[in-house]
């Protein structure tokens, strides 16, 4: 049956309802004994078109049927460990949405959809390769680290907050600033490019319409004179981190619940609506096709008053989104002294994602140094396309 099958490019005009009838097949992860299912808005393409370089392939199985499916993005980004010996930055291939049909599993099919990939990655020259997986997911991660010889990379962490009908409440003395998009740019390059992962097209992704805008969180006394002042003497305490709108490539919706658990979350939001006063912890309704909105670039000053202003920053987003999202999230290197006290909920977060990298035949190292095998930096940069 493997052999029968032929890995090609994606062709819009003939295999839109194949991927999107796979992709409906594959839940994307567990959430709390459910099963939670990504539905892409109309274009297949949606979750990877605003990288640089992007590809989609497909398997097809006798008499035309889409059986499987991958996707891929190159870019450039900032590497750990940047020295006057060691590369500063490297081009990058990332997977991301790979599906396999229940029909075609365990035949190889997935093994070839990776290597094919790869083999674009090398040509368009990538010297390095890296996906992100639940730690729980066993099929993948047997199939890249057992067969595919990646190597477990980072494991940083996914933190969720739901959005209620009340506002949450944040530290105090922490003022909040919008920035334009080339003042954002201005500020990332001076101060994060060094972040690991930081992409060397900031500017697109900070341009990009999916993009609700960047902001900084002082904490304390401090005159906010605009993005040259700031840069030139920087208070002690602040954070920057900007909003990614996930509603514009894709829905979530969580399936599985029994009725007494939507009859909870229910219960939960009809009183958070009509006594806001109480702070009712409610449960948004998960269970039709939801938006979520994706915190990227978060980083800040390296004192403890930082964290609160990280902390103020993911308040703000969370206050924003009510009405327009059900839930925020971050994804912070797991050593990242910010993520202390960013408010989240553990039965909604993923306390160790994985990520797992592979050095290609193209390169990748100079005089001996490998990123692949590298000790991780105290942050890291989390591309919101890639989400």
């Amino acid at each position: 049956m493997a052999a029968a099958v032929v890995i090609r490019e994606y062709d819009p005009a003939t295999d839109r309802a194949g991927t999107e009838a796979v992709d409906r097949e594959c839940e994307v992860g567990p959430a709390g004994g459910m099963s939670l299912h990504a539905d892409l808005l109309g274009d297949p393409l949606a979750r990877v078109r605003h990288s640089p370089a992007y590809l989609m392939l497909v398997a097809e199985a006798a008499g035309g049927q889409i059986v499987g499916l991958i996707r891929g993005t190159v870019k450039s980004v900032a590497t750990a460990g940047a020295t006057t010996s060691s590369p500063a930055s490297a081009s990058v291939g990332y997977i991301l949405g790979l599906r396999v049909s229940p029909s075609h599993r365990r035949m190889g099919v997935a093994l070839r959809l990776v290597r094919r990939l790869e083999q674009w990655f090398e040509r368009t020259g990538a010297a390095y390769a890296y996906m992100a997986t639940d730690k729980s997911n066993e099929p993948s991660l047997r199939l890249f680290t057992g067969r595919c010889g990646y190597s477990k990379f980072r494991t940083p962490s996914l933190l969720v907050h739901p959005v209620h009908a009340h506002r949450l409440r944040g530290p105090r003395r922490a003022a909040v600033h919008r920035l334009a998009p080339r003042d954002a740019e201005r500020l990332y390059r001076a101060r994060l490019a060094r972040v690991e992962f930081f992409p060397a097209d900031i500017g697109a992704v900070l341009g990009n319409p999916l993009s609700l805008g960047t902001f900084v969180s002082i904490v304390d006394d401090y005159e906010w004179r605009g993005v040259e002042a700031f840069l030139a003497s920087p208070p002690a305490s602040w954070a920057v981190a900007s909003l990614w709108d996930c509603g514009g490539a894709f829905r979530l919706e969580v399936r599985g619940a029994s009725r007494a658990r939507r009859a909870a979350a229910a219960a939960s939001r009809a009183l958070d609506a009509r006594a806001k006063w109480m702070r009712v912890p409610s449960v948004p309704d998960f269970f039709r096709p939801f938006v979520a909105w994706f915190v990227y670039g978060l980083g800040g000053g390296g004192d403890d008053g930082s964290t609160r202003a990280a902390e103020a920053l993911f308040v703000a987003f969370v206050n924003m989104a009510r009405g327009r999202a059900a839930a925020v999230a971050v994804e912070v290197a797991a050593c990242d002294p910010l993520r202390r006290r960013i408010p989240h909920w553990r039965s909604l977060s993923c306390e160790e994602d994985l990520w797992c990298m592979k050095r290609l035949g193209s390169g990748g190292d100079v005089e001996g140094w490998d990123w692949a095998r590298s000790a991780p930096g105290q942050s890291i940069f989390v591309d919101p396309r890639e989400v």
